[in-house]
């Protein structure tokens, strides 16, 4: 009868793991595409599995909080995110291919060292003694975020930036569940209200940049020095 619940959370680390492994492969795939309609998508796809990671371990943990967690991820960077960017990209016609700083080969070499730097750094916290779920899941959110970060400062195009601002956010909430399932639901509430509210407004923020520049390249920016 005791075996039964650490068959469980076995089964539940496993489920856990392949899906932030198919999350980390999903951030490594926006740092080498080019085209922004299919960042958006990769976005999506990543924020998707996602809430099937928040779902899981509160099925596995008797954590119902975390299926409004879920359900909020849905619903805010799978649907209405990406709706609210393609609908910007298309209005803007932006056509042209994304133009990193850093080329795309480099690009994937610098994000595959900085997952290892993740699963290094998360190595410290690991405690086989604790049964639980979501220890790889840990080094996955460090590596997310280190890579968001990397992504914010290698893209010129503003949208694209923003999308690395948001993935970097998703290896925040990452670390959030796998480490203390969860935080309190109104906290989670105002995340999610928060995120909702900054795409909007960094959506009209690059929309205004369109307006102004003819183009979404941050570096036109400078110009505003006097």
């Amino acid at each position: 009868m005791l075996m039964m619940p650490f068959i469980n959370l076995q089964l539940g680390d496993r489920i856990v793991t392949l899906m932030a492994a198919l999350v980390l492969v999903l951030q490594i795939a926006m740092v080498s595409q080019r085209w922004i309609v299919i960042h958006i998508r990769i976005f999506a796809a990543q924020s998707l599995f996602l809430a099937m990671i928040a779902a899981t371990i509160a099925w596995f943990n008797h954590a119902p909080h975390l299926y409004v967690a879920a359900a909020l991820t849905l619903v805010v960077k799978v649907i209405l995110v990406p709706i609210l960017f393609e609908r910007l990209v298309k209005r803007m016609e932006i056509h042209e291919e994304i133009e990193p700083i850093v080329n795309v080969p480099l690009s994937v070499v610098i994000a595959g060292g900085l997952t290892l730097v993740g699963y290094v750094v998360a190595a410290s916290f690991y405690r086989p003694d604790e049964p639980g779920l979501g220890h790889n899941a840990l080094a996955v959110a460090i590596s997310l975020f280190l890579i968001g970060f990397f992504t914010m400062i290698n893209r010129r195009k503003a949208l694209t930036q923003v999308l690395a601002l948001l993935s970097l956010e998703n290896g925040l909430f990452l670390a959030a569940i796998s480490l203390t399932y969860g935080m309190p639901l109104i906290v989670e509430l105002s995340v999610f209200f928060d995120v909702l509210v900054a795409a909007m407004v960094l959506g009209i923020l690059v929309y205004r940049i369109r307006e102004t520049f003819e183009s979404v390249d941050v570096s036109r920016l400078r110009r505003l020095r006097g």
